[in-house]
């Protein structure tokens, strides 16, 4: 995998036969006190020094990713548009300087229904983002959760639910990956004898999660299983050596797992 251009909202890789393209969407700014230990307990004055803190909070990246195959071009999440914060919302012009456009993307998935990765379905103007999509693929487990978003009520009909093991194309699978949420998905992407691991919300922090993979989120819907999942998925890819890419890595989130001792470390590509 060999990264073959770079702007400020996105980064170009060649990958086998294919291309993929990682897309910013901003960041958001959370509480300290979203990382959590054992037993739910937040941190405070006992937060590991490696993690940097902006004006007082975790700052996390939102990312996207884009998986071309010749005439296939497929969206993993979407971002949150105008939906939630303002530091949100980029991914629109991500695809612009990537000299992708909008109307190219006939599949969309996504990894977990939570604002940050739907929202981006519906552009800033009202319109749909992607006015060309033929597939909108939602978690099973969470196609009710889906339609419970009154500002994506145009595609109640059109979302088409998968679960583990799906085949999106001849190159990209669904992998469970529950535990953040009831759906949470990661998605293989193969070519060329190399994987990539495409995750949502697997990391948070990617400061101390790799080291520290137990610590989990608040808003993880089951931490017990959000930390076996995190376990189980760092240890698949450090073992296989294959690639990953982050929805809140820090852009543009793509690199390798290795082992390092009893913990993991990221090594960005």
């Amino acid at each position: 995998m060999k990264r073959t251009a770079s702007g400020t909202n996105f980064a170009r890789y060649e990958f086998g036969d294919l291309t993929v393209v990682a897309l910013r969407d901003g960041y958001v700014d959370m509480p300290p006190s979203r990382l959590r230990q054992a037993g739910d307990r937040p941190f405070g004055s006992d937060m590991p020094a490696q993690v940097k803190l902006v004006d007082g909070h975790l700052r996390l990246s939102v990312n996207a990713f884009l998986v071309i195959d010749r005439d296939q071009t497929v969206l993993i999440d979407t971002g949150a548009a105008n939906a939630w914060l303002p530091t949100m919302g980029s991914l629109p012009d991500a695809l612009a300087e990537a000299g992708v456009a909008r109307e190219s993307i006939g599949t969309v998935a996504v990894t977990h229904t939570h604002a940050d990765h739907v929202h981006g379905l519906v552009a800033a103007d009202g319109s749909d983002a992607f006015p060309n999509l033929r597939r909108l693929l939602v978690p099973q487990e969470e196609v009710s959760m889906f339609d419970e978003y009154e500002r994506l009520s145009r595609f109640r009909q059109a979302r088409l639910p998968f679960g583990d093991g799906f085949k999106l194309s001849d190159s990209i699978t669904a992998v469970q990956a529950h535990g953040h949420e009831v759906g949470h998905t990661a998605f293989d992407v193969s070519s060329g004898g190399e994987t990539l691991l495409i995750w949502g919300d697997l990391i948070h922090v990617p400061s101390i999660q790799f080291e520290r993979p137990e610590l989990t989120w608040e808003y993880d819907s089951d931490q017990q299983q959000a930390r076996v999942c995190r376990a189980g998925m760092l240890e698949r890819a450090a073992q296989r050596g294959v690639f990953v890419a982050g929805a809140h890595l820090d852009f543009p989130g793509v690199g390798h797992v290795e082992r390092a001792g009893r913990a993991y470390r990221f090594l960005p590509l």
